[in-house]
């Protein structure tokens, strides 16, 4: 016996308010079916000798930190298109 029956969906698709064909409600029936059998076979596995972990892989995407040296002021600034006594000048976005 299926877990998601046409019914299940039409009480879901009231709750969220939207309007189902017959061919849309039987669909997701089947398919929601689908997905919650999937997940139950997924439970049924014995994971006792795997060890928790926080992330799927073990690579660090982070690289080491290096202390390096700034770019020089005037560098940056001469690519500004309105520098102003060594600073960066913007248009006022606050009234």
């Amino acid at each position: 016996m299926p877990r998601v029956t046409v019914e299940t969906v039409d009480h879901v698709a009231r709750l969220a308010r939207i309007r189902l064909t017959e061919e849309e409600r039987v669909t997701f029936a089947r398919q929601l079916d689908g997905i919650l059998a999937y997940a139950e076979s997924i439970r049924a596995l014995d994971l006792s000798q795997v060890e928790p972990m926080s992330h799927a892989g073990d690579v660090s995407p982070l690289r080491e930190d290096a202390v390096l040296d700034s770019l020089p002021r005037e560098t940056a600034l001469a690519a500004a298109p309105d520098p102003a006594d060594g600073l960066f000048r913007v248009p006022r976005v606050l009234p």
